[in-house]
């Protein structure tokens, strides 16, 4: 019987998912309900369930991660608050004038500089949507081509340091943050290259209709000078300093956040953005994505307590076991079920309800003579996990990124036109995966040669 629960459980929020009900409220509900069901059945002492509050306190009690967490998510916030991502795109759009395709390659290179806000996918795509596209689509760019920069520029700052969602994986599977930051760097550049490749050849071979190639509005050296100080120059040694502090241990992750939350409100300040308005925007944003992020956090920790109680992990381990796939057979059906939820849900809930029941499994496969010792197997499966995660974002027809993104693009702007111009970046990806599972090295070189 106490083997039929955690199958139970699972089944039960798979099918509550699609009920449209808080993901929060599910998992918490679910892990209540099943531990009363327990109880009742006798395969759970009553004292059990006491347990429960502590879990979902102490999911957030210790470590280093969520107060840093906390503070990226307001400095990305303050950027986008208060316009200086526009700063960004202007500096950059300038600077790339002469380049085909140049203001598509522009929001690439912002999404990156970008990465500490995407802290939800969703709101990282819907951000650079109003940001840029209406100035592409004015400029004549074709609506797929616009919205596939805008998407593909959305979604590579999630796999990015300092993304919030590198520390969620560092944690999940045992590598430190330093480590975790180095190996997205190759496959992030990797992609990145893809991403500027196609749009320098498609700005060749289809530029847009308006007139990019015009030279900047009027102003003085001055001017210019400043512009690019205030608009690129500071926001790009902020995220600098924050990554470098963090990946060479120059300060914990807490302190290197809260310089990164200090830097925002000072290019508020220099930018003469620092207003009440603007503070409480940001203020109330960042508070809402935290307390998001940490209720599911708290409810997932509900939802564990009694399903490993039930023994969840070891039937997870069975099952997978019984399928005698092997080692590779056994990782691509993980990624491909981690794939497939990615279409349905943000990666904060894969991450605190998914990567726990898998993780157990992905320790005890062998890719020694593949991947390295044990350190760099798991870095590398990390890494996948995360390149997997930005790809499913993406693909037609349910990359819910590119729901998003329907909602806030122009009405001219069909979804059909949305998934043509998302091909090439899921090929793009599907290129970048496929490398990455040859070559392990593309994610566990960096870290080996920093850190030994």
């Amino acid at each position: 019987m106490i083997e039929v629960l955690p199958i139970a459980m699972l089944a039960a929020l798979a099918l509550l998912l699609f009920t449209g009900l808080p993901v929060a409220v599910l998992l918490a509900g679910l892990g209540v309900l099943f531990s009363l069901i327990g109880v009742v059945l006798g395969e759970m002492p009553a004292i059990a369930l006491y347990n429960i509050p502590v879990r979902m306190f102490g999911s957030i009690g210790g470590g280093l991660i969520y107060p840093a967490v906390v503070m990226l998510l307001f400095m990305g916030v303050a950027l986008e608050k208060s316009g200086i991502a526009g700063d960004l795109l202007r500096c950059l759009q300038l600077l790339l004038r002469r380049v085909p395709g140049g203001l598509a390659v522009a929001v690439i290179l912002l999404g990156v500089i970008l990465a500490p806000a995407a802290g939800l996918v969703g709101a990282s795509v819907v951000t650079l949507a109003l940001i840029s596209l209406p100035t592409m689509l004015a400029q004549g760019y074709r609506a797929g081509m616009a919205t596939g920069a805008v998407a593909a520029a959305g979604t590579v700052g999630i796999i990015l340091p300092p993304a919030v969602m590198l520390f969620f994986l560092a944690g999940q599977f045992g590598v430190t943050i330093g480590s975790m930051f180095l190996a997205t760097l190759v496959p992030g550049a990797i992609l990145i290259g893809f991403y500027l490749a196609y749009y320098l050849i498609a700005g060749l071979i289809d530029p847009p209709a308006g007139s990019e190639a015009a030279g900047p509005p009027s102003m003085s050296i001055g001017q210019w000078l400043g512009l690019l100080l205030r608009g690129l120059v500071l926001p790009l040694g902020l995220v600098s300093l924050v990554l470098g502090s963090i990946i060479f241990g120059w300060a914990t992750p807490p302190q290197s956040g809260a310089v990164g939350a200090a830097g925002g409100v000072l290019l508020m300040l220099l930018n003469r953005r620092l207003s009440w308005p603007v503070i409480k925007s940001v203020v109330a944003t960042t508070t809402l994505l935290t307390a998001m992020v940490f209720f599911i956090i708290m409810a997932a920790a509900v939802f564990s307590y009694p399903f490993r109680y039930f023994g969840g992990d070891g039937v997870i381990s069975r099952a997978l076991a019984a399928l005698e796939m092997g080692p590779w057979g056994t990782l691509l059906l993980i990624v491909g079920i981690i794939f497939i939820l990615g279409f349905f849900i943000d990666w904060i809930e894969i991450a605190v309800i998914t990567l726990p029941l898998f993780v157990p499994v992905l320790e005890t496969l062998d890719f020694g003579a593949h991947g390295g010792d044990a350190a760099a197997v798991m870095l590398w499966m990390a890494t996948l996990v995360a390149l997997t995660l930005q790809t499913s974002f993406l693909t037609p027809p349910f990359g819910f990124a590119l729901f998003f993104l329907k909602g806030a693009v122009p009405p001219g702007v069909s979804l059909l036109d949305i998934y043509r111009g998302i091909v090439p970046i899921v090929i793009a990806q599907l290129l970048g995966i496929g490398l990455l599972l040859a070559w392990p090295e593309i994610a566990t070189w960096l870290p080996a040669r920093t850190f030994g």
